[in-house]
């Protein structure tokens, strides 16, 4: 294995893929931060990953080591609540980092992966970067014992960053910063040309399981009576297309026959056909149900051009600033009735459109990546 040969290095969760080939949303946003960065990053990833790999960064593989099983995480979470190491899971991140001791000093961003940080040896600077609430099987020891050498502990959003404060302590809470997520607004970009039809084109795309609300949307759907609505929903519970509906997605197909052409369905799709889905639809649904500390869709639909309907739940408000419209979480009426002014009022559609559009230029990577460089130096 041959080591960075910069001072920035991205460790993604072990076995993902940087690759516009995965839906994940670690890899997107590692490289929305790699393209903007001033200085060309490494990203750490196991042998074997996607070999079709964005081009934002120098891709560095290790030998992954074996997956731990259920019975030796079990374990780990019995001897983390003592406040002990976790073994099985240092065993499994520890394999990326073999070499450090010949890269150059580099900051290293573990996404998702605390005990990773413990594990990085000077004169190397650990920061956690945390996409999701990391911590919630952790307890007060052993927090401070795996993140007493983070630099920063890095949240996406100020609503994860006050739940992640109040679980590390005043200590280690004057470390955290967030970083919002941002969108590549030259990817995702409003499509050229009007369409030339006079349907309201609807799209969620997302994993297709219950935390994401795609049933809000679809019953809100049906309480429309309206024949110039159809809507798209991409995605599946994971990434595997071929895995075939899940009983959730079932149940939903089921609903939504009712409608007929109006709701149809499509599997997990790459980044490439996702922008231009993007970029057909007058408006995209983030209907979550759960408190999402971030929604990367959010944003690429304003920076294609949509109206954005989203629920006010998590980071998703803070994300969504004035570019979207908010609904009360798991409230089909409320999504219903934006949809029926949408449709109704195409004035309306377009003040949107245009709010939306104006809000993701304001939050591309670029200021994302500004964020970032600033809490990386207080790290120095």
């Amino acid at each position: 294995m041959t080591g960075p040969r910069l001072g920035e290095v991205h460790l993604l969760t072990p076995g993902d893929h940087y690759s516009p080939r995965t839906g994940s949303a670690v890899p997107t946003v590692v490289h929305g931060l790699a393209s903007a960065s001033a200085r060309r990053p490494t990203v750490l990833v196991a042998r074997g990953t996607y070999p079709d790999r964005y081009a934002s960064a120098d891709v560095v593989e290790y030998d992954q080591a074996p997956v731990p099983p259920r019975a030796a995480r079990a374990a780990d979470a019995g001897l983390g609540r003592l406040g002990l190491p976790r073994p099985a899971a240092r065993r499994e991140l520890g394999a990326a980092l073999s070499g450090q001791e010949r890269w150059a000093p580099s900051v290293v961003l573990a996404h998702n992966a605390p005990q990773l940080v413990p594990l990085v040896r000077g004169p190397h600077v650990p920061v956690l970067y945390a996409h999701n609430d990391l911590l919630r099987t952790y307890g007060r020891a052993e927090i401070r014992r795996t993140l007493d050498r983070a630099g920063a502990i890095v949240c996406v959003s100020t609503y994860l960053a006050d739940h992640v404060r109040e679980q590390v302590g005043p200590r280690l809470a004057e470390r955290v910063v967030v970083v919002r997520n941002g969108v590549d607004v030259e990817q995702f970009r409003p499509r050229a040309a009007p369409r030339d039809d006079d349907e309201l084109h609807v799209l969620f795309v997302g994993r297709v399981v219950p935390e994401k609300g795609v049933h809000v949307l679809v019953e809100a759907l049906a309480r429309l009576d309206r024949t110039d609505v159809r809507a798209t929903v991409v995605g599946s519970q994971g990434f595997d297309a071929a895995a075939g509906p899940s009983p959730y997605e079932q149940s939903l197909r089921a609903r939504a026959g009712v409608l007929g052409h109006r709701v149809s369905f499509l599997p997990f799709q790459g980044r490439s056909r996702v922008v231009a889905l993007m970029q057909d639809a007058d408006v995209v649904v983030v209907p979550s149900v759960w408190s999402e500390p971030s929604g990367l869709t959010v944003l690429e639909g304003m920076a294609s051009g949509a109206a954005v309907v989203a629920s006010s739940v998590g980071g998703i408000p803070e994300l969504a600033g004035d570019g979207a419209r908010l609904v009360p979480p798991d409230d089909p009426a409320a999504v219903a009735e934006v949809i029926e002014l949408l449709a109704t009022d195409r004035a309306e559609l377009a003040r949107a459109r245009t709010a939306a559009r104006a809000w993701a230029e304001a939050n591309s990577w670029d200021r994302a990546r500004h964020d970032l460089d600033a809490a990386l130096r207080s790290t120095s």
